[in-house]
C-alpha cells in the first residue's frame, strides 16, 4: 500500500455542521462567513479536511438534506461569493473541503419534483418513484425512517410518491440515465469550482428492490432493508459515477452506508473497484440499540466485549484491500463523550481523551465532529421544546401520543440519550452570551455547560482535550505506522479494557484504554519492556500492571 498512498489516507477530517459553528450576521443561524473566520482555528489544531454538512438551498424540513436547488447556497449560511471566498481560503492554508452530496432524494420544493408532479406524462415524472395504490392503501408495505408510511398520496395526478425520509423528500428514480446525467452534471460543476471531493449521503440506497415488492414490517430506522440498501444496481450506478466523474479528479469520496458489513465494503471502497475511497460503517452505533424494538431509542450503554468485535473485524477485514473511516460521532448521534466515555466532570476530560486514543490510532482516516476537540457533551434536554430535529420530535409523536408505547418522562429520556440534537447545539467558543456563537437568540439552545467547556479555557489549558487531539493528529502525520502498520486486537474477552497493536516494518505500538470510572489491575507487564517508550497519555504517567479510570497510553515497543 506504500508505494500508492492517498492523500486522503494519511489526512484527518472535522466535519462542521454550519448552522452550528459560528454566527457572523446575528440571526442566531452559523453561515459560511463564520467558518472562513476560524479556519486558523482549525489549522492550529492539524486537521486536513474540512467536511461541510449541506449548505445547499433548501427549505429546511430536514436541516438541509432537504435540497431545492444544488447549485445555490442557502440563504441562511449566505451566497456562492461567501462560499468561493471559503474555499479560497482554505486552500491558501493547505486545508481541503469536502461537499456532503445528497442524492437519494431532493426536497419536494426541487425544480425537478415540482415539474414530476404536474402531470403522469412530462420528462420529469421518472425522475421519482410514482405508483398508484392498491385502493385506499398505499403501493406497498414500506415505511420511512422518520415515522409512518414511506409513501404520500398526491392529489392533482392522484397517486403515491416514494419518500423513505421526510414526506418532504422524495426519493429520486437512479434506474433513470437521464436523472443520473444530471446528477453527474452537478456533481462536475461542483468539482470544477475546485471543492475536493464529496461525503455522499445515504448512497447505497440509490438502488431499490426491483418492482417495490412488499416485505415483513421493519422499522426502516433500523437501516438494514434489503428493500431499499444495497440494490442489485448500486455498484453499477457508484461505477458508472466513478467513470463520469470522480476518476477525473484527485479528490476524496466516503459513502454514507447504513446496514453494511466488512464484506460489502470492499464492494463499495475496494481498491479494485472503481467506486468509493471509504465508507461510513454504523455496526458499532447499533451496539446500543433498545432490545424492545424501538431501535435507537434507547439508554443502553455500549457493551465494550462487542465494540472490539466490530471494530477488529473491519480493521482486519479491510487491510489492504478497502479503507476505513474512523468516527465516534456527528451529526446524527449523541456526542462521543456522553455516549462511549462518561460526561460527568470528574471524568469528562480522561474519557474524552481516552476515547480520542482509541480511534485515532487506528488504521483509516479519522473524523473529528465539531466540539469533538473539546469534549462537549449532550444537551441532557429536560423538555420536549427543546428539540428541533424532526426525528426526535416524530418519534416523541409515534411512541408516545399514537400508540402510547412510552411514557413522556420515559421518551425524553431517551431523547437525552440519543437525539441528533445533541450534536447539533452551537460550538462553545467562550463565557460570553450564547457561548460566543451568536449575539442573537440561537437557533438551538446552547449546552449551558459552555461557561466550563469552550474554545478558550480549552486552548488557555495546556492539559485540555484541545491539545491532545492536537498531538494525536501529530503523531498520524508523523508515524508512518498509524497510516500503514497492521492490526491486532489483544484481550477480546475483556469487558473493560480495549488493548491492541499496531505493527509496521518492525515497529510495534501497544494501544491500551481503560472504558470504566474503575481502577483495573492487569498483567501489562508482559508487553511493556524497560525499552519501550510512551508515545502519549493522558495522565502523564504510569503505574505497572494498574489502570486508572478512563486511563490511555500508547507506548512503542520496538
Amino acid at each position: 500500500m506504500a508505494a500508492t498512498i492517498k492523500w486522503w489516507q494519511q489526512a484527518v477530517v472535522y466535519q462542521v455542521y454550519p448552522r452550528s459553528f459560528q454566527d457572523t450576521n446575528h440571526d442566531g443561524i452559523g453561515d459560511l462567513k463564520g467558518i472562513t473566520a476560524h479556519l486558523d482555528y482549525l489549522k492550529q489544531l492539524g486537521i486536513d479536511v474540512i467536511w461541510l454538512n449541506p449548505i445547499y438551498r433548501s427549505p429546511n424540513d430536514d436541516n438541509g438534506y432537504d435540497i431545492s436547488d444544488y447549485q445555490q447556497i442557502a440563504a441562511d449560511f449566505g451566497t456562492m461569493a461567501n462560499f468561493d471566498e471559503l474555499l479560497q481560503a482554505a486552500h491558501d492554508r493547505g486545508l481541503k473541503i469536502i461537499m456532503d452530496l445528497v442524492v437519494n432524494h431532493t426536497s419536494d420544493e426541487h425544480p425537478w419534483f415540482k415539474r414530476s408532479r404536474q402531470d403522469r406524462t412530462n420528462q420529469y415524472r421518472d425522475f421519482y418513484f410514482w405508483r398508484s395504490g392498491n385502493g385506499k392503501k398505499a403501493p406497498n408495505n414500506w415505511d420511512a425512517a422518520f415515522g409512518g408510511s414511506a409513501w404520500q398520496y398526491d392529489e392533482q395526478t392522484q397517486q403515491y410518491y416514494l419518500h423513505t425520509f421526510s414526506t418532504k423528500q422524495p426519493d429520486l428514480n437512479w434506474e433513470n440515465p437521464t436523472l443520473r446525467e444530471s446528477v453527474y452534471t452537478m456533481m462536475t460543476w461542483w468539482l470544477n469550482k475546485g471543492v475536493d471531493g464529496f461525503r455522499m449521503d445515504v448512497i447505497n440506497q440509490i438502488s431499490k428492490l426491483p418492482g417495490l415488492p412488499n416485505g415483513p414490517l421493519k422499522p426502516h430506522s433500523q437501516f438494514g432493508d434489503a428493500r431499499v440498501t444495497n440494490g442489485p444496481r448500486v455498484h453499477e450506478f457508484l461505477q458508472e459515477m466513478n467513470r463520469e466523474v470522480l476518476s477525473k479528479f484527485d479528490i476524496m469520496t466516503v459513502g454514507e452506508t447504513h446496514g453494511v458489513t466488512p464484506a460489502d465494503a470492499l464492494k463499495y471502497a475496494g481498491a479494485d473497484r472503481h467506486e468509493l475511497d471509504m465508507v461510513f460503517e454504523f455496526q458499532h452505533l447499533r451496539l446500543d440499540n433498545s432490545q424492545h424494538g424501538l431501535g435507537k431509542w434507547s439508554t443502553r450503554k455500549t457493551p465494550l466485549v462487542a465494540l472490539k468485535k466490530v471494530i477488529s473485524d473491519w480493521q482486519v477485514g479491510l487491510e489492504g484491500r478497502a479503507w476505513n473511516s474512523l468516527f465516534w460521532n456527528n451529526h446524527d448521534t449523541p456526542r462521543a463523550v456522553s455516549r462511549f466515555g462518561d460526561d460527568r466532570p470528574a471524568y469528562r476530560v480522561r474519557s474524552a481523551k481516552m476515547l480520542a486514543t482509541c480511534l485515532h490510532l487506528l488504521q483509516g482516516t479519522p473524523y473529528i465532529y465539531q466540539g469533538e476537540e473539546l469534549g462537549m457533551t449532550d444537551a441532557h434536554f429536560t423538555e420536549l421544546t427543546s428539540y428541533r430535529d424532526i426525528e426526535s420530535l416524530n418519534a416523541y409523536r409515534d411512541l408516545v401520543t399514537e400508540r402510547q408505547l412510552l411514557s413522556p418522562a420515559d421518551m425524553l429520556a431517551r431523547l437525552a440519550a440519543r437525539s441528533r440534537d445533541n450534536s447539533r447545539t452551537p460550538m462553545q467558543w467562550d463565557t460570553e452570551a450564547n457561548a460566543g456563537f451568536s449575539d442573537a437568540t440561537p437557533w438551538l439552545t446552547v449546552n449551558p455547560n459552555y461557561r466550563q467547556i469552550n474554545v478558550a479555557a480549552a486552548l488557555a489549558d495546556s492539559d485540555s482535550v484541545w491539545y491532545y487531539y492536537q498531538h494525536l493528529i501529530q503523531l498520524r502525520h508523523q508515524y508512518p505506522l498509524v497510516t500503514l502498520g497492521s492490526f491486532e486486537l489483544l484481550w477480546a474477552d475483556d469487558p473493560q479494557v480495549f488493548l491492541y497493536e499496531r505493527q509496521w516494518e518492525g515497529q510495534t505500538w501497544l494501544v491500551c484504554c481503560n472504558f470504566t470510572a474503575e481502577t483495573l489491575a492487569r498483567p501489562l507487564d508482559q508487553y511493556l519492556t524497560p525499552t519501550a517508550k510512551c508515545l502519549i497519555s493522558n495522565y502523564g504517567d504510569q503505574q505497572l500492571n494498574k489502570l486508572r479510570p478512563y486511563e490511555a497510553w500508547v507506548y512503542q515497543l520496538a
